[in-house]
């Protein structure tokens, strides 16, 4: 009986060795795995791993820190918002006049309402401009991208809009002066076309396309009309068209086509407004060229902030 018993305490002996050095080799195991499931289940308890965490527990991992913006880049991102606000607010100002034309003269076609072009302008700049606001702001490449194509757009017709002006100077100096013709034959029938002759002849102190005498093909000022306004010309025309310094006065060029020419020019601007509107545009070259590059310019700077803008969101969402 002692002897079975020693044998049964050395059988189980060996069994319990056999289990504790098996469950040593495991464990030695586990330790080496980089995780295990027993780990996944901690974390997953405890909430989300950072990488700072497991750069603790290991320090011969490393994990790069999120990307930042820096203060420049975020200076720029505010400005091209700031720009774009500016051209925004500028682009509905001018779509308000274009509305507020359109309105006024509710009777004109619009085909051929010159207030049209105020609102299509109006609304290309709003819609580019809001493009770029919420670009930048809410860091939209998709808006951004939309954006710098717009104003390549633009900037590329303003391009060669000017050179097929610098090209075809001599048809541009025709069309005004057919753009002046149409003026004095429909005078009365189209309020634009007779705003446009009034401010022409006013500022330039002139009267008529070659003189003074051309008003004479329109219906209304030939001297055979039955009308009061026959043998006269518009009070634009006039050299004093105030009656007494102060109040307008819409009668001054009457009579004036059935005088002589020095009875009329006393009265009357007798020079034509085509060579006066040549001299005009050829003194005005310089700003006008000078405007058109500012205008360029400012559409470049608005595209380099965007193109940074849009540089910064996609490293930073790369890297991230």
């Amino acid at each position: 009986a002692r002897e079975s018993v020693w044998q049964w305490g050395e059988v189980r002996g060996h069994f319990w060795g056999a289990v504790s050095g098996s469950l040593s080799v495991q464990a030695s195991r586990l330790v080496e795995l980089p995780y295990s499931s027993f780990d996944d289940d901690d974390d997953d308890a405890d909430g989300p791993s950072l990488p700072g965490d497991t750069a603790e527990q290991d320090p011969g991992l490393w994990y790069p820190d999120p990307p930042k913006l820096s203060p420049f880049s975020r200076c720029v991102r505010c400005l091209a918002f700031l720009w774009n606000l500016l051209f925004l607010l500028l682009g509905l100002l001018v779509l308000a006049v274009g509305v507020w034309g359109l309105l006024a003269k509710g009777g004109v076609p619009l085909g051929s309402d010159p207030m049209l072009l105020f609102v299509l302008a109006g609304l290309a700049a709003s819609a580019v401009s809001l493009a770029g606001c919420l670009g930048a702001f809410r860091a939209s490449p998709c808006l951004l991208r939309f954006f710098l194509g717009a104003v390549l757009a633009f900037g590329g017709l303003q391009v060669l809009g000017g050179l097929l002006l610098l090209l075809a100077r001599r048809r541009l100096r025709d069309a005004l002066r057919d753009l002046l013709l149409l003026c004095l034959l429909r005078y009365r029938d189209d309020p634009d076309l007779q705003f446009l002759a009034d401010e022409v002849q006013r500022s330039l102190q002139c009267c008529g396309l070659e003189s003074y005498r051309d008003w004479e093909s329109n219906p209304y000022f030939n001297c055979s009309a039955p009308g009061v306004q026959a043998c006269g010309v518009p009070a634009s025309c006039c050299q004093d068209p105030l009656q007494n310094g102060s109040v307008p006065n819409a009668q001054c060029g009457f009579g004036v086509l059935g005088l002589g020419a020095a009875a009329a020019g006393a009265l009357v601007h007798t020079e034509g407004c085509g060579a006066a509107l040549g001299a005009w545009l050829r003194g005005q070259a310089g700003a006008i060229a000078t405007g058109a590059a500012v205008l360029v310019l400012v559409e470049a700077v608005g595209a380099l902030m965007a193109l940074r803008v849009l540089g910064d969101i996609v490293a930073v969402r790369a890297a991230g």
